[in-house]
């Protein structure tokens, strides 16, 4: 497995960035991770709080098996030591929108331990990424701020939440790892179906753990960077922070040990309070909840039952459809453009059909910011069009445009070519007339083309495609223009 290794400059010379992120991913259950409490996404301010979620007295938290399931399907998505022992703790801190006034967590003793997932990287290197630990825990609620000019509302909705915390080890160097990392998390949760890896509704979120040493140094001092939404911000916050501890490092300042926010507007991390360790939050086994003993038997049927994953997808594309390893990558990085693909090849050179999906469709919909799902094309009409380009019906200039049409207004590929009358124009007579016309018209370079300028054929077939508005059949007009050109004047 080639491996790259980067090296920020600064005015002393290299530096090594030293990476480790937490993904918070919210777990996929109907109910809370100690409630039967709903965690719909969307509901009015504290519509969905059990009498547990407020912390009214008295209440004692029932474990939630559907949670406990899915984080053991995670940790076996992620090549992860599931324990089949493990214990849920306290973790207290103040917190102003946790009621209990301490989080139920897991620190020492966690439901999943040690893993590791392999990162692509654009410059077709790869990196093994170690997973430290992945423990469940209850999320807190939301610090409503801008409801009332003096007061802060909360909402509990949000409260005993199950979440999923994956700690990597500190394997990342550079800000691309980080993001392919979290994009790779992303698609295995969304693979098993244990997390929609929504990171603009909060449903996942990651937190940045960043250093920077001299190359082949100990670690330096770690700022963490909380609550990252979006790969893009996660990246541009790890840069700038990166650069922020070499400029103190290098004027022989300090890095203190601390937790900041990333400001996305200004593109910069400030400071939110001092980083706290393990003994600050005072952990210890929760009362209420005895250890959690998971049965051998029980842990292999989940496993048995996981669905193929990215890599083994990826793997299969190459052999079964000779994809190239960078479209199959493309691909299977999200599990709809995989199934939409697989439908799409059904039947067809699946080749031309990666084409489409990576280069016309994935296009489009970055372009318009529409998700795959809402596409008004979807496999059976992409389908329908590749079909009219391999029967003749119309050329493959001609589909870009009908495509373009399909996309806005959701129209059958041929209804699109019949109301605009873009049918191909297959008809050998017709097309000789073209072809004569442009020969006439570049008698100059017909003559160059006789004495061994070949490559003109190109450019007399650019002309006739132009005369014909694109409907010409290129490969019949490339016969004929071969066959003409050939004969002596």
């Amino acid at each position: 497995m080639a491996e790259s290794r980067r090296f920020l400059q600064g005015a002393t010379g290299d530096w090594e960035l030293v990476i480790g992120l937490e993904v918070h991913a919210q777990v996929i259950s109907e109910a809370k991770l100690f409630s039967g409490a709903s965690t719909g996404f969307g509901a009015a301010p504290n519509s969905q709080v059990s009498l547990v979620d407020a912390a009214m007295p008295g209440m004692l938290p029932v474990i939630n098996q559907q949670c406990v399931s899915q984080a053991v399907r995670t940790g076996l998505a992620l090549g992860a030591a599931i324990n089949l022992e493990s214990v849920f703790d306290r973790k207290n801190y103040f917190y102003p929108d946790l009621p209990q006034g301490y989080q139920i967590s897991q620190y020492t003793r966690p439901i999943v331990g040690k893993g590791e997932i392999v990162i692509d990287l654009e410059d077709g290197t790869s990196r093994k990424v170690g997973i430290t630990r992945l423990h469940l825990e209850q999320d807190a609620g939301k610090s409503l701020h801008d409801q009332h000019p003096t007061k802060t509302f909360i909402d509990l909705n949000r409260s005993g939440i199950a979440l999923m915390e994956i700690v990597s080890d500190p394997d990342m160097r550079s800000a691309e790892e980080a993001g392919a990392y979290v994009k790779k998390i992303r698609s295995i949760l969304r693979y098993i179906g244990t997390c929609d890896g929504n990171m603009e509704q909060g449903s996942m979120r990651c937190d940045a753990n960043v250093s920077v040493r001299k190359p082949g140094k100990p670690y330096g001092t770690r700022c963490e960077i909380k609550n990252l939404n979006s790969v893009r911000f996660l990246m541009r916050a790890i840069e700038y922070e990166a650069a922020r501890q070499i400029e103190i490092i290098e004027d022989n300042g300090r890095i203190v040990q601390e937790t900041r926010l990333f400001d996305s507007d200004r593109v910069e991390t400030r400071s939110m309070r001092s980083k706290e360790e393990a003994h600050d939050y005072r952990y210890f086994p929760d009362p209420d909840l005895l250890p959690l003993r998971l049965k051998a038997e029980w842990v292999a049927k989940l496993k048995a039952e996981l669905p193929e994953l990215p890599d083994e997808k990826m793997i299969r594309f190459v052999e079964q459809y000779g994809l190239s390893a960078d479209d199959a990558s493309v691909l299977v990085s999200e599990l709809d453009r995989a199934d939409f693909f697989e439908s799409l090849a059904k039947g067809r050179d699946p080749k031309q059909a990666a084409n489409w999906v990576i280069g016309d469709l994935l296009g489009k919909l970055n372009k318009t910011g529409t998700e795959l799902f809402a596409a008004k094309v979807q496999p059976e009409q992409l389908g329908k069009l590749l079909d009219l380009i391999n029967e003749d019906t119309i050329s493959g200039r001609i589909a870009k445009q009908v495509f373009e049409e399909m996309f806005e207004t959701g129209k059958d590929a041929a209804d699109v070519v019949k109301e605009r009358g873009l049918d191909q124009i297959s008809d050998e007579k017709a097309l000789k007339g073209y072809i004569e016309q442009v020969l006439n018209a570049n008698a100059d370079k017909v003559a160059e083309y006789k004495v061994g300028k070949e490559k003109l054929l190109g450019f007399f077939m650019g002309q006739v495609m132009r005369a014909t508005e694109g409907k010409a059949n290129p490969k019949l007009v490339n016969k004929l223009l071969q066959s003409r050109l050939s004969k002596e004047d």
